[in-house]
């Protein structure tokens, strides 16, 4: 499995979809934590967009699960940036092998 860090942008003005959906993206990240695949996740502190770090077998397949996100199903997700990650160091680094 591969570490991916993913920058979600937020489309300007979704706040209030945003909102309506967030139960829904918080309960869809939720079931991915306790399944192992996302390490981490959470909004930048200017609300413009979050970070998150999934474990996946690849960039396909990490990118597949994203279009499920209720967020993206919501149209509220102006850009995705995946980048593959290795950390080294920290608590993540117990879950990159």
């Amino acid at each position: 499995m591969t570490v991916f860090a993913v920058e979600y942008v937020y489309v300007a003005e979704s706040d209030a979809v945003r909102d309506e959906t967030r139960p829904a993206h918080r309960a869809w990240l939720g079931d991915l934590a306790e399944a192992g695949q996302l390490l981490a996740s959470g909004p930048y502190g200017d609300g413009a967009g979050a970070l998150l770090v999934f474990k996946s077998a690849g960039e396909a397949a990490l990118t597949d699960l994203l279009m499920k996100d209720p967020f993206a199903e919501a149209g509220v997700i102006a850009g995705i940036r995946t980048t593959e990650w290795s950390p080294v160091i920290g608590l993540l680094a117990e879950h990159a092998s």
